[in-house]
């Protein structure tokens, strides 16, 4: 069996990690922010859509 180097948890997650600059409490803040906005948007547009459907059928 060859010997293989293990690696620390740290410099595990740096790997993994890659270059990206960790990112701040701010940034990750809006990030959400922005992925629930987008949500929002979606679920508007797919309820006007059921309502357009509902009053063809009526």
């Amino acid at each position: 069996m060859a010997d293989t180097p293990k690696l620390s948890v740290e410099k595990a997650l740096e790997k993994l990690r890659g270059s990206e600059p960790p990112k701040s409490k701010d940034e990750r803040f809006g990030e959400k922010m922005d992925a629930l906005d987008e949500e929002i948007k979606r679920m508007r547009a797919q309820r006007l859509r059921l309502d357009q459907n509902r009053r063809k059928r009526d």
